[in-house]
C-alpha cells in the first residue's frame, strides 16, 4: 500500500513538473520600452476631478504605506490563493491610479460596505431583473454549468451572441458589456471597492472563494450582499486574489505561458478582463507564428500593467 502511494505521489509530482516545463516563463518587467497609450476616458475622468495620474498613484501608495493591517490582509489573501502579494498590490494600484481615487483610510471602505446594506439595489435592465432574464431560452445551454465561473462565463457569451446590440422580443439591448448593462444599479460607475471589482466578476469567482476562503456564496438575487462583499476589504481581497489566480491558470493551461512572475501582466488582465478568451487568442496567434517560422509572441502589458511593473521596486519595498 505504501509503495502504491509513493508511486501515485511520484506520478503526480512528475505531472506537475511536466506542466511547469511545458509553460514558457514570462520574464519580469515590461516588454514595451515606453508606456502604451492611456485611454481617453481615463484621462478625462482624472481631469474632471482636478487631479493627475501621479497624484492618484501617490495617494494609493500612501494608503498601502500607512496601513500595516491592510498589507497584512493582502499577504494573507495572496498566500491563500498561491500568488505573490504584488499581484494584488498591482491590481489595487492600477485601479486607483487610472480608475478612481483611493480613499485616504481603509475605514472608509468599511463604512461604504455597510451603506450598501440599507440601499435598495437591483440587477436589472429595462425593468427586467437578471434572475428573470437568464431564464430566457437562449440561456438554456448554460443550465448544466454548476461552477459559478463557468455559469456566468456562459451567460456572458450568450449575452454577447444573442442580445448585445440587438432587438429581441421587441426589446432593444445596448451594444455594451453584460456587466455594464445589468450590474451597475447604484450609479454610472461599473466597479467598486478596494479592488474596483465589477459585480459580475464577483459572481464568477463566488465558488472558488467559497472553496478556498470559506466565504458564503454570492446570490445574484441579493445585490445588496454582492455590493457589501465588494466594498468590504475583509471580503473583497479574496475575490481580487481569486480573479488573479484564474488569469494565471488560464494563461498557463490554455496559452502555455507562466505569468506568475510578472505582476504587470496579471494587472493588465485584471484591467481588461476575459483572461480565457485572451489566452485562446494568444494561443491561436502563436500557432500561426510557429507555422510561419516566426518566434512566439509573449503576453504584453497595457498602460495599466506597464505602470505596475515600472513602480514594482518601490511597491515591493512596502512588503
Amino acid at each position: 500500500m505504501r509503495k502504491l502511494i509513493l508511486v501515485i505521489l511520484g506520478l503526480t509530482l512528475a505531472a506537475a513538473m511536466f506542466g511547469a516545463q511545458a509553460a514558457t516563463l514570462v520574464p519580469p518587467g515590461n516588454r514595451n520600452a515606453e508606456q502604451p497609450d492611456i485611454p481617453g476616458a481615463s484621462s478625462r475622468r482624472t481631469q474632471a476631478t482636478n487631479t493627475t495620474f501621479q497624484a492618484k498613484y501617490r495617494k494609493v501608495y500612501a494608503l498601502l504605506q500607512n496601513d500595516a493591517g491592510l498589507r497584512g490582509k493582502i499577504r494573507q489573501a495572496a498566500a491563500a490563493y498561491g500568488i505573490d502579494p504584488m499581484h494584488i498590490v498591482g491590481a489595487i494600484v492600477g485601479e486607483h491610479t487610472y480608475n478612481v481615487d483611493a480613499y485616504d483610510r481603509l475605514q472608509t471602505y468599511y463604512v461604504k460596505a455597510i451603506s450598501y446594506l440599507s440601499s435598495k439595489l437591483a440587477f436589472a435592465y429595462g425593468g427586467e431583473d437578471i434572475t428573470d432574464f437568464v431564464q430566457r431560452p437562449q440561456f438554456q445551454k448554460c443550465a448544466g454549468k454548476s461552477d459559478s465561473y463557468d455559469l456566468w462565463e456562459c451567460r456572458e457569451q450568450v449575452w454577447n451572441g444573442s442580445f448585445r446590440g440587438k432587438t429581441v422580443g421587441g426589446t432593444s439591448f445596448p451594444n455594451d458589456r453584460f456587466g455594464a448593462t445589468f450590474f451597475q444599479p447604484y450609479y454610472a460607475g461599473q466597479t467598486f471597492g478596494l479592488g474596483q471589482l465589477n459585480p459580475l466578476t464577483a459572481l464568477q469567482m463566488s465558488d472558488l472563494v467559497h472553496q478556498v476562503s470559506g466565504l458564503p456564496k454570492l446570490d445574484v438575487g441579493d445585490p445588496n450582499a454582492v455590493y457589501k462583499t465588494i466594498m468590504d476589504p475583509d471580503l473583497t481581497l479574496s475575490y481580487v486574489a481569486a480573479t488573479i489566480r484564474k488569469s494565471i491558470d488560464a494563461y498557463k493551461d490554455i496559452a502555455g505561458f507562466d505569468i506568475s512572475g510578472n505582476p504587470g501582466i496579471t494587472a493588465t488582465l485584471y484591467n481588461v478582463g476575459n483572461p480565457e478568451q485572451r489566452a485562446y487568442a494568444l494561443k491561436a496567434e502563436n500557432a500561426k507564428r510557429r507555422a510561419a517560422g516566426e518566434p512566439e509572441k509573449l503576453p504584453e502589458e497595457n498602460y495599466y500593467g506597464w505602470l505596475v511593473n515600472d513602480k514594482l521596486p518601490e511597491l515591493k519595498a512596502l512588503f
